[in-house]
């Protein structure tokens, strides 16, 4: 797993020393290093506790959990507002923005928190098939048959994909987009699931 963490590091263009850093703070802790989403991410007993990413105007630390820490230092966000329940990132700027007893003290909570069971479970929200969908899948019974198969979550993908289009030219080429992916069984973001 080094390698693929060293290579992710390497291929930073703003970011190295600082990613250099919070990796040395990580793996001084109780951790297991491994890449998940593309990233690295660090794990206590198979439980993702916390990953640290770069970006074009900050890099930083994510908790998965991160709403269940105290954060009585105000360091931690919610990325998405209405969107993410659990997990919260750490912001930095600077190297001047790590500081690595602080970050200890945050990652052995989330480890502590993990251990005894503290979690936040992910709320499901129902599956709606969008009228335009579902007159597709009413019209096509080898389309029905592929879209049932699909697991829930491939399933809400394909839905969501049309319902959030605001213009209804963009939800018929979204709809144009799909139906030969949904007819080849593969799922909307299958070419993403594999990093």
């Amino acid at each position: 797993m080094e390698s693929k963490v060293t290579a992710y590091i390497a291929k930073q263009t703003n970011w190295k020393k600082e990613l250099e850093k919070l990796r040395s703070i990580l793996l001084d802790l109780p951790l297991v290093e491994t890449v998940k989403w593309g990233a690295p991410y660090y794990t206590d007993k198979g439980k993702n506790i916390v990953g640290m990413a770069a970006f074009k105007h900050h890099f930083g630390l994510w908790f998965t959990q991160g709403a269940l820490l105290q954060d009585k230092h105000g360091k931690l966000m919610n990325a998405q507002e209405g969107k993410t329940n659990a997990l919260r990132q750490w912001r930095c700027v600077s190297m001047d923005d790590i500081d690595e007893e602080l970050i200890r003290v945050y990652v052995l909570e989330a480890i502590d928190n993990q251990r005894n069971g503290k979690a936040i479970k992910p709320q499901r929200k129902p599956l709606v098939i969008p009228d335009l969908l579902q007159n597709a899948l009413d019209s096509n019974s080898e389309l029905k048959e592929k879209y049932e198969n699909f697991s829930l979550s491939h399933k809400r993908e394909y839905a969501d994909y049309i319902s959030e289009a605001k213009r209804e030219a963009t939800k018929l080429s979204r709809l144009e987009k799909i139906v030969p992916m949904i007819l080849e069984s593969v799922g909307l973001h299958d070419k993403y699931r594999n990093c």
